[in-house]
């Protein structure tokens, strides 16, 4: 009997390994398989050219990347994943290429370009259009952003079930003061005493917008929306009081009402709009994007380069793999391109509603130390605003779009205090043993001590004049006057470069010529940093810990930081559900912090 039960414990061991053995080599085979399909889908992207008499369609239903992502990227997102700076460079592209015919913008039933990047879109396909070439765009359903997009197109297209949402722009935020006090929990907000448009924090303490912040809002939305009806109104040809009227009665949404309205041309499905394409404009062939781009190539034979630098995402210390602005990648990117002598101007393309001061200075440092050998010329994408700002202050010029959201000097730090929901909901109660009167004067479990509230006041006004001091600088400003428009105050590029915070209004375009002016250059070419890492590095790199979230980015390198830790400045950023990423927030409190802004833009 004990031999039988040896011998089927070793059959049982050596089915055991001989069954890990055999998973070990599928899934061995599997990556092997996927990476040969990988190269393949490489290669017959390589071998595709560009048949006579295209039309290049543009597929606006997906969110864009200010860049091309990796490699990586591109095989998980079945290829998709053209950047916004490819998107630009393609339009260009068409513009002389005599095998392109025309543009068709497919938009769906929905559009995920924010205003910003709808602008500069916008602007690029108005240059197409002077090439004499059409623009056709169709939709489902229109979007506010997606039909100022359209409106420059030369016939637009709308599903006969379809709607266009034209009915002006309206903010509103989430307020926590009341689900905080129902957990009793709560929030304490520091900022400095004249940053009453610092509003970030205001969400934790408040149930409602303050008037300070009520005014601001009222006033970029205002802004944004003004514009776009200047521009609708001269691509249409309708008065900009007609358009008023529309939004305020919701007299262009139906079908029926947009085409008397005169805001759309047609109502048609979208195989309507591939037969216009062959019969109308003599279109023999459709291509894609994703297959136009791959054509587009930086064949320039020029020594000289224009480093374009992609700063996207959250401010946050250390370095990582997902999309957020790593003060260590973008300072080695910025250290390396000014020290290579091939680079004669670098091109800072920020789109970032602030972050970590920490991170900030760093890199701000770095635009310095830069500048000092050759020209830094910063493009402010959707949003450039608090941290986002401090790093493109310093530069030598600086572009914006109308619609971007800059500014927001300002800093603030909200500090949580959890102890009463511990104690309510699950009967835990706290005690302590100090060596000191403010050992525990930071804890989240008790209020701040009187002492370490009053250091916490002075930690942020004294940043706030580091700031202040820094925009003065860089845009030879005096200060006193860069406090009056400051106080964490939100602009858009229109107002921004009204008072003197930005130089001129444009796109990523007009950035890259102005450097390749300062630096006086007549022929260039142009390269992306920081580099994309090929595949392989990327999957080795995919399972490390990043520091994308304010949580992780404090585990990662950080320098010496102001009194207590991470001072946090914040921007606006335009965002949808932010209740769960919010609670997480509440519960981070790390330093001295303070969150971006979440505004939901019913647009």
């Amino acid at each position: 009997m004990a031999e039988t039960k040896k011998l089927t414990f070793g059959k049982i061991l050596l089915a055991s390994i001989i069954g890990t053995l055999i998973v070990f080599i599928l899934i061995g085979l599997f990556k092997l398989l996927t990476f040969i399909g990988f190269i393949g889908v490489l290669a017959s992207d390589n071998a595709k050219s560009v048949a006579n008499d295209s039309f290049l369609k543009i597929n606006l239903t997906s969110a864009v990347t200010e860049r091309t992502q990796g490699e990586l990227e591109s095989l998980m997102n079945d290829g998709s994943t053209v950047g916004f700076n490819d998107m630009l460079r393609s339009i260009a592209a068409a513009t002389d290429d005599n095998k392109i015919k025309g543009i068709y913008l497919y938009m769906g039933s929905s559009y995920p370009l924010s205003w910003g990047k709808s602008e500069e879109l916008r602007q690029a396909l108005s240059k197409f259009c002077s090439s004499g070439k059409p623009i056709l765009a169709y939709a489902d359903n229109y979007s506010q952003q997606g039909y100022f997009l359209a409106s420059v197109a030369d016939s637009v297209y709308l599903n006969p079930s379809g709607m266009v949402e034209f009915r002006g722009i309206g903010a509103e935020a989430l307020f926590y003061k009341e689900m905080l006090d129902k957990l009793a929990a709560k929030m304490t907000l520091i900022r400095p005493k004249s940053n009453s448009f610092k509003s970030a924090g205001e969400t934790y303490t408040m149930d409602h917008f303050s008037d300070a912040n009520r005014k601001q809002v009222k006033e970029y939305i205002m802004s944004i929306w003004d514009y776009a009806l200047e521009q609708i109104a001269e691509a249409r040809d309708i008065e900009i009081d007609l358009l008023g009227r529309f939004a305020d009665n919701l007299d262009a949404v139906l079908p029926e009402d947009a085409v008397r309205q005169r805001l759309i041309d047609r109502l048609c499905f979208e195989n309507d709009i591939k037969t216009t394409i062959r019969d109308v404009y003599e279109g023999k062939n459709i291509i894609s994007l994703d297959e136009y781009s791959k054509t587009v190539k930086n064949n320039s034979s020029a020594k000289d380069v224009i480093a374009v630098i992609y700063a996207e995402g959250e401010v946050v210390s250390g370095s990582g793999y997902n999309n957020s602005v790593y003060s260590d990648k973008i300072t080695k990117a910025l250290d390396n391109a000014a020290k290579d002598d091939n680079i004669k101007a670098i091109v800072l393309r920020v789109n970032s509603p602030g972050g970590q001061v920490t991170a900030s200075e760093i890199m701000t440092n770095a635009v310095i130390r830069a500048k000092q050998r050759k020209p830094v010329i910063v493009s402010m994408g959707d949003v450039a605003a608090s941290a986002g700002y401090e790093i493109s202050c310093n530069a030598n010029y600086i572009i914006a779009e109308p619609t971007t959201l800059t500014g927001s000097i300002g800093v603030f730090a909200a500090i949580p205090e959890v102890g009463g929901t511990l104690k309510r909901y699950l009967g835990i109660t706290t005690d302590t043993v100090n060596t000191n009167a403010n050992s525990t004067a930071l804890s989240i479990l008790r209020p701040l001590s009187p002492r370490a509230l009053e250091l916490m006041q002075q930690n942020v006004e004294d940043f706030y004049t580091v700031f202040v001091n820094r925009v003065a600088t860089g845009r030879k400003l005096n200060p006193e006057y860069v406090d009056s428009i400051a106080r964490g105050r939100v602009w858009t590029g229109r107002d921004a470069m009204r008072l003197g915070l930005v130089d001129a209004l444009g796109g990523l375009d007009d950035a890259i010529s102005i450097a390749a002016d300062s630096a006086g250059l007549s022929k260039y070419k142009v390269v992306d940093y920081p580099e994309n890492d090929d595949m392989i590095t990327q999957l080795l790199n995919r399972n490390k810990k990043s520091s994308g979230t304010i949580s992780e980015a404090n585990t990662a390198k950080e320098p010496a930081s102001p009194m207590f830790g991470n001072t946090v400045s914040d921007g606006v950023w335009v965002g949808g559900n932010e209740i769960i990423n919010t609670l997480n927030r509440i519960l981070d409190t790390r330093g001295l912090q303070a969150r971006v802004e979440f505004l939901i833009l019913t647009e």
